[in-house]
């Protein structure tokens, strides 16, 4: 009987054949079924020796029904994979071709300007330490950065204990990265750190979530000139003009002595700003585009480095706004609209991708 069942099970075509021979021997009213059935009737001494040969046949039966099964369904897979094909191409024309968003262009062209100059990107998280974003940077706990009408804490935070892991913030500010950077690595150091910063703020001109770049500068005797020509270039480069005029006013951030604001000249065609030329013309003015100044010593010590030995520049500026400025783009919170038709207006082709020789600006 065993061979005979197992040799059915074997020789069963598909899956419907197989449960009828299932059912033949393991059913109701199964033969295996049955033999089970007489166990009751017999003595212990058969049941010793009968009950061990016909749970083994069961189990027998099972495992080459389950094995066929198995067996059987995987061939009916492949042949069903085998026999249907699926068109998975579109007509050119049937989708519209996507393009790159005026920030994500502009961050490379930051990129391939910077690092002809000799700069690394660096990056950092965006759920930022109060140590990191503030206390590092030399920003007292009295600040008005500090409030909370214009820092998103996260909720929840336990008071007290070590600021540095307990208070955490959305940075306000790309600056946290070049702490991490002047903690973590030795000088000299040449870094940009571009990427998304969040304040509280919003309006024609400044959106809860937008995009900065910082640039970081750490070496020895360091200097405000160092720190112009680097901004002349960078400016004249992502313009493209050569007729680019800077003017640097004292200012104050707490994380740079002496600190000054950058403005570039503009003059006025058409009713609109075009960034070039000398402010102080009668059909032009100033602009302020960037913030800047030298690292204050307490920042330098602070991440463990000694200033009298190290010092450097920092800058800052906005990408939206430095996108806004050289694509003639009026409002800020477009950016971030999702508007298909603004996109298309104003987004880069993929392959226009910025270098230095064939120009960092393309048609949009």
């Amino acid at each position: 009987m065993r061979a005979h069942m197992l040799a059915a099970v074997e020789a069963a075509p598909g899956l419907d054949a197989l449960d009828a021979v299932r059912v033949d021997a393991l059913g109701k009213q199964g033969r295996i079924t049955q033999l089970l059935k007489t166990l009751g009737g017999m003595t212990p001494e058969q049941r010793l020796v009968e009950g061990p040969r016909i749970q083994g046949l069961r189990e027998a039966v099972t495992t080459a029904i389950a094995t066929r099964k198995a067996a059987l369904e995987d061939a009916a897979l492949n042949a069903r994979l085998a026999a249907e094909t699926l068109d998975m191409t579109l007509p050119v024309d049937a989708t519209p071709a996507g393009t790159v968003h005026p920030v994500s262009q502009v961050m490379d062209e930051l990129a391939e300007i910077f690092a002809d100059l000799g700069f690394a990107v660096a990056t950092g998280p965006e759920i930022e330490t109060d140590w990191h974003n503030f206390s590092a940077l030399n920003i007292p706990e009295t600040h008005p950065a500090r409030a909370m009408h214009d820092t998103f804490y996260l909720a929840g935070v336990e008071p007290g204990g070590d600021e540095r892991t307990v208070k955490r913030v959305l940075r306000t500010h790309t600056s946290p990265v070049q702490i991490r950077t002047m903690t973590s690595q030795a000088p000299p150091i040449r870094i940009i750190a571009p990427g998304r910063t969040y304040r509280s703020d919003s309006d024609a001109t400044h959106t809860p979530m937008f995009h900065q770049v910082e640039g970081l500068v750490i070496d020895r005797g360091i200097t405000m000139g160092h720190l112009k020509w680097t901004l002349e270039t960078f400016l004249k480069a992502f313009f493209e003009r050569d007729d680019i005029v800077l003017r640097l006013r004292p200012s104050y951030f707490p994380f740079t002595e002496p600190s000054a604001e950058v403005d570039v000249g503009y003059t006025v065609v058409k009713g609109k700003r075009v960034i070039g030329g000398s402010g102080d013309d009668t059909d032009g003015g100033w602009m302020e585009v960037l913030g800047s100044g030298m690292v204050h010593p307490k920042v330098i010590a602070a991440c463990g480095l000694d200033p009298a030995e190290w010092q450097g520049f920092a800058f800052g500026c906005g990408i939206d706004r430095l996108a806004m400025l050289k694509y003639g783009i009026d409002d800020l919170r477009a950016f971030f609209d999702g508007d298909i038709r603004w996109l298309k207006h104003y987004g880069f082709a993929s392959l226009d991708v910025p270098t230095l020789s064939g120009g960092v600006g393309v048609a949009a």
